[in-house]
């Protein structure tokens, strides 16, 4: 069977796939245009998609012999679920390995949010760097800290667990349990979003929420760009409302280098590169692969995304996910 790959990962998962199927991968750096994708696309059974590649209905209905999907993201944002279900198509995802990794970043970046890494690392790289004094470059404590985990699944666990070890307090919200959103902003000195991006959490952090942070407290985002307000976020920082902000993941992403939320003071934004180890990354593939392979011989995804394409179909378990 056809399989097209709209960007090479890392790692030797796709020797694998090469040895049963006929792949094509996307041989730029860059990613392939909506056209681009569609025509490579159009005639594939199977499909390894990026999490910046757009695979809407449209995108669907041009791929007749489409039997698989499979996102090499934890998340499916990217993918209209309800499209691929009608036609029966499964979508697999990575979840579980990249757990670690994301909640590594997110400390890294209360870190450096708060102890101003970036802004110390240009002032040194400037030669502005003159003398030392008692008040220069001053920022603020993540140990003893309070900090709010909005999402409390794997990753806002792991993020938990990490913050535990700086003696921090930990307040959380969850479907399950938990806090209130607000009672949590209010009483942060860091929120950290750990929450899927849907309709219902689109827009989560906007000016409302913004305004009910302290002045001294930091917001970090490794989810998805949409789940911030943008231009809110852009005004919270200029007027002082929030101490700061550290970003993986932006809205419009990748964020461009004009964008007026870059002018923006205390912010420190990184390429989403929440997932971006060796390792992980090689594991992520290995995840998309097996996804495709099940698939394509007719089983059960390992992880799949929208079960309900299985229904009537025997249980087959998948194996077992660090994070």
């Amino acid at each position: 069977m056809r399989v097209f790959v709209s960007r090479r990962p890392p790692g030797t998962a796709l020797e694998r796939l090469d040895a049963r199927h006929e792949v094509e991968v996307w041989p730029e750096p860059s990613q392939p245009s909506a056209d681009e994708l569609r025509e490579h696309a159009r005639t594939a059974e199977g499909l390894l998609a990026m999490l910046t590649d757009r695979i809407d209905a449209e995108l669907i209905a041009a791929c007749p012999s489409l039997r698989a999907i499979s996102n090499y993201a934890v998340g499916v944002d990217n993918v209209d679920l309800d499209a691929a279900s009608e036609r029966a198509i499964p979508v697999g995802h990575t979840p579980g390995v990249l757990t670690d990794s994301t909640a590594d970043l997110a400390l890294a970046l209360m870190l450096a949010a708060a102890r101003r890494i970036v802004e110390g690392h240009e002032l040194v790289r400037r030669g502005e760097w003159l003398t030392w004094g008692p008040d220069f470059i001053l920022g603020r404590d993540l140990h003893g800290a309070t900090v709010g985990i909005v999402g409390y699944g794997r990753i806002g666990q792991a993020v938990g667990r990490r913050v535990e070890g700086f003696g921090c307090q930990v307040l959380y919200t969850s479907r399950s349990g938990g806090t209130t959103l607000e009672e949590l902003l209010e009483r942060s000195d860091f929120v950290t979003l750990h929450v899927p991006l849907s309709n219902a959490t689109r827009g989560l952090v906007g000016a409302e929420a913004l305004s009910r942070m302290k002045p001294t407290a930091y917001l970090v985002n490794t989810a998805r760009g949409p789940l911030v307000d943008t231009d809110a976020l852009g005004r919270a920082l200029r007027e002082g409302a929030i101490a700061g902000a550290a970003l993986d993941v932006t809205d419009p992403e990748p964020l461009p280098g004009e964008h007026p939320l870059l002018d923006a003071p205390n912010l420190t934004v990184v390429p989403h590169v929440g997932s971006a180890t060796h390792a992980t990354r090689a594991a992520m593939a290995d995840i998309a692969v097996d996804n495709l392979l099940a698939a394509l011989a007719g089983e059960r995804m390992p992880y799949c995304a929208n079960p309900q394409v299985y229904e009537g179909l025997p249980h087959q378990a998948g194996p077992r996910q660090s994070g």
